[in-house]
């Protein structure tokens, strides 16, 4: 599967907000995800020693939340850290795993922001528009926005808003762990971005997507170092 090009990832950072502020226009996040039945986690992991990054994505089957495909690849870091523009970092190698799918699936779920955003356009709402489907930030860590904190249970959820606007919902993702940030990247509304957060809870505090592929990714970094690459 090939997306369609965007603009060039040749940017400095000065570029990519300007990129980011022209493209967050663009981000849906009124549409209502009636069915999905294939879901793609994805995650990156971080060589600790060169600058090396391994991109995981893997296909989740919703009704037994059995994976059924998995694309890793193993990128050079080509953009510097700096905080809100993660997806220049992140998108490049994710899209290159993204092409070597056989599957379709109907949902994007990554372990990041989407317009929960300084500039509402975070790592999912990136990829969103690259790929043209419905995606979803699932992030481990508060980037902006108002809340209180949700119920004890998994699947409570509690709103997430900047200036009284909502931007998604502070998700409980298992019973006595800390929540995840839930919002959505494109072509899905909040209630759906949380709807969808909801069915692929797993017992552990990432959702099953994302875990998958966060495992897969550090099983890739770990074989690495002592092995071929990841192609």
């Amino acid at each position: 599967m090939s997306p369609t090009p965007l603009h060039d990832w040749d940017v400095s950072p000065d570029q990519a907000v300007l990129l980011q502020a022209e493209f967050a226009g663009r981000i849906d996040t009124s549409s209502t995800l009636a069915k999905f039945d294939l879901i793609a986690g994805c995650d990156i992991a971080y060589d600790l020693v060169e600058p090396v990054l391994y991109a995981a994505v893997v296909v989740v089957r919703v009704a037994d939340l059995a994976p059924v495909e998995t694309a890793v690849v193993r990128a050079g870091v080509k953009f510097p850290y700096v905080p809100g523009l993660l997806s220049f970092r992140e998108v490049p190698p994710l899209l290159s795993a993204w092409e070597s799918l056989r599957s379709e699936p109907d949902l994007v779920m990554l372990d990041g922001q989407g317009i929960a955003h300084p500039r509402r356009f975070g790592l999912a709402c990136h990829l969103g528009l690259w790929l043209d489907r419905p995606t979803v930030g699932c992030a481990k860590t508060w980037l902006v926005g108002e809340y209180a904190e949700p119920g004890p249970t998994a699947g409570d959820a509690a709103p997430l808003s900047v200036d009284g606007v909502p931007v998604g919902a502070v998700v409980r993702s298992a019973t006595g762990v800390r929540p995840v940030f839930v919002s959505p990247g494109h072509k899905i509304d909040v209630a759906g971005a949380v709807a969808v957060t909801r069915v692929v809870l797993g017992g552990h505090r990432h959702p099953v997507p994302t875990r998958l592929a966060h495992m897969a990714a550090n099983q890739a970094r770990a074989a690495g170092r002592v092995d071929p690459p990841v192609v």
